[in-house]
């Protein structure tokens, strides 16, 4: 994405992180190279450099029953509003 951008590595990921000063034009620069290879960051690898992540679990006993497809879609949405990635786990009723 850097050589996309036509910047350094450096400047691409403190625009990314949001750390230090950047200047507008880098800043579209890299927004415009992220939509044409349509980059998403990749949160797992995020979570590890900054020793946090903003992903939670989220165990269910079966997905497929109305009650809890409603909670899950309800528990993602405000996740999602909040900063945060679900990860769900369907039991299928097993108990270990």
């Amino acid at each position: 994405m850097a050589a996309r951008a036509g910047l350094s590595v450096g400047t691409v990921s403190r625009i990314l992180n949001n750390r230090g000063y950047i200047s507008e034009q880098s800043r579209q620069k890299v927004q415009q190279a992220m939509k044409e290879l349509s980059y998403q960051p990749n949160e797992v690898a995020r979570s590890l450099s900054k020793q946090q992540s903003n992903i939670f679990g989220l165990i269910v006993p079966h997905i497929r029953h109305p009650y809890f497809a409603a909670v899950i879609s309800e528990v993602e949405m405000e996740a999602s509003r909040l900063g945060y990635q679900l990860l769900l786990f369907n039991t299928k009723d097993r108990e270990s």
